[in-house]
């Protein structure tokens, strides 16, 4: 029988590397990631995992997100999500 992933129960488990990886991708410049992105970009390139996942191996995948994987991600789903891009410029009015 096939186990569930249970990543979203991780999330309080993995918070210092989740903050690791935020720093690390505020110190190459990319200053608007935010930790929410980073998670769901991490879950989105394991959604088709089919085999249980140690909590270790998720560690791994999280920590050696790429910049470029991230962007990646981050412009595809900027397409599927259309959000409002002058959200800022009105409320600064």
């Amino acid at each position: 029988m096939e186990e569930k992933q249970q990543f979203d129960s991780w999330r309080e488990d993995v918070s210092p590397c989740l903050q690791s990886k935020l720093d690390e991708f505020h110190f190459l410049g990319y200053g608007r990631a935010t930790s929410e992105d980073i998670w769901k970009c991490v879950i989105h390139r394991l959604r088709k995992r089919k085999d249980f996942m140690h909590l270790h191996e998720f560690v791994n995948v999280l920590l050696t997100l790429k910049p470029q994987d991230y962007m990646t991600w981050l412009t595809v789903n900027s397409y599927k999500e259309p959000e409002d891009w002058f959200f800022e410029l009105k409320n600064k009015s």
